[in-house]
């Protein structure tokens, strides 16, 4: 919706939008080789493996305006990252994992991947936080993106782990999956939640107060701020892009005070 607004603002720019469906590097690198192929001047990514992905990121970024968004490859030769400082959002999880958990206690972290450069990032800002707190992470649980195996390793877990105070969930399905698992357990209200995104399952879960918080991005900001900061460096102004190659989008917490004026607000730009 971000994109949509920025070309409604700026008839000159053309914006393709395109999802992998598997959500690997060689599926990303098929679509960005297809796009350069196109003679396409600007790319803004969000690369599922910033590690493994990074040469062809750099080939790419030898032949248009490569942005990442979302998660970063700070080790490539990307232009800018516009997105979350994601250690700051982990961080503002962790805030809220104390607060669901006052006398102490246990958690789980769920995730698509490990190795993704935002759940990496997310994870060590959540472990910031905890530190020097009674609060002990058990272990961190991988999904690889299949929503049906991110709901069974929270139910596993949950049997396992009979005393778990919280579920953490640091990618946007994960909160749904937790939400969901813990209801069907009944434990709903002892099992604290923390997530990441607002998925429409995840502000229910706000609302009905079996989800603690959840730490929500701007994407609709990613998009729009994508699109005019790429616009205007390839028109010739050079000083969109700051110095340390990074805009940062701030997070918002949302909680059960809150979530209502956020949800109102988040259906109004999804029109």
């Amino acid at each position: 919706k971000g994109t949509e607004k920025a070309t409604q603002e700026d008839p000159g720019i053309k914006v393709e939008f395109k999802l992998p469906g598997k959500g690997d590097v060689a599926e990303q690198k098929t679509i960005l080789d297809d796009l350069i192929a196109k003679g396409v001047e600007g790319v803004a990514i969000s690369p599922i493996d910033p590690a493994n992905g990074t040469q062809m990121l750099n080939d790419a970024a030898g032949k248009t305006l490569l942005f990442t968004q979302d998660s970063d490859a700070p080790n490539s030769n990307r232009a800018c990252y516009i997105g979350t400082d994601n250690v700051a959002a982990g961080k503002q999880a962790g805030e809220e994992i104390k607060k669901a958990l006052p006398n102490g206690g246990t958690v789980i972290v769920f995730v698509g991947q490990k190795d993704a450069q935002n759940a990496k990032e997310r994870y060590q800002g959540v472990q910031e936080a905890l530190q020097g707190s009674n609060i002990k992470i058990l272990d961190i649980r991988t999904d690889d993106t299949d929503r049906v195996k991110a709901k069974s390793n929270v139910s596993d877990a949950l049997v396992k782990n009979p005393d778990l105070g919280c579920a953490v969930g640091l990618w946007s399905y994960n909160g749904p999956a937790i939400y969901n698992a813990v209801k069907e357990s009944g434990k709903a209200g002892k099992v604290k939640i923390v997530c990441f995104d607002e998925e429409s399952e995840t502000l229910a879960g706000v609302t009905d107060g079996a989800i603690s918080a959840t730490i929500v991005q701007q994407p609709y900001e990613f998009g729009y701020q994508s699109v005019k900061t790429m616009a205007a460096y390839l028109r010739g102004d050079k000083s969109v892009i700051p110095a340390s190659k990074k805009v940062i989008v701030p997070t918002l917490v949302v909680n059960k005070e809150n979530v209502a004026e956020f949800t109102k607000k988040i259906t109004e730009l999804r029109k």
